[in-house]
């Protein structure tokens, strides 16, 4: 097992990135980091969802938005993935699987702009009402800073946050 460095930089921007994407949104039940395919993948979880053409064509909205913002901005990513899954009875998991070199801050709250107004009381969240405005700003700065670190390094540390009664946690994978 490899030991790992308290003052690791390539594991701590991993870490804080986890962090901040889990405390700004809320909707976001686990983020995990792939260093294999430098990829992030977004975790959310909906109740009450029936498997019928209605999810059929929310999944595919998000799919059309998602390529409609990289079209915008002039992205070409390398990984795009949205994948639904039948978790439980009533439960369904969404997954948006992205490569870190072109995600941006943008397009993670387009992606939870889109499913908060697409299935409102239905997605699953985790709100947390003592947040003031300039901590929800400075964990978007955050994000955006710890993207920016993960695209110029190489890191070979793969790492999963959680979300657990209120808190945040990130595990080594």
């Amino acid at each position: 097992m490899p030991k790992y460095m308290q003052d690791d930089d390539q594991i701590s921007d991993g870490v804080n990135l986890l962090i901040s994407i889990l405390v700004r949104y809320p909707e976001i039940g686990t983020v995990s980091f792939d260093p294999d395919n430098n990829s992030i993948k977004l975790t959310f979880m909906l109740s009450g969802i029936s498997w019928n053409a209605e999810i059929k064509t929310a999944k595919q909205c998000i799919i059309d938005s998602i390529a409609a913002y990289h079209m915008l901005q002039n992205i070409h990513p390398d990984i795009t993935d949205v994948i639904l899954t039948d978790a439980y009875e009533q439960i369904a998991m969404l997954t948006i699987k992205r490569d870190v070199h072109t995600l941006s801050k943008g397009e993670i709250a387009l992606i939870i702009a889109l499913l908060r107004d697409g299935f409102r009381e239905r997605l699953m969240s985790d709100q947390n009402d003592t947040m003031q405005e300039e901590d929800l700003m400075l964990q978007e700065e955050l994000i955006d800073d710890m993207l920016e670190n993960l695209k110029k390094k190489r890191t070979g540390h793969g790492l999963i946050g959680i979300r657990e009664d209120g808190r945040v946690l990130v595990f080594n994978k």
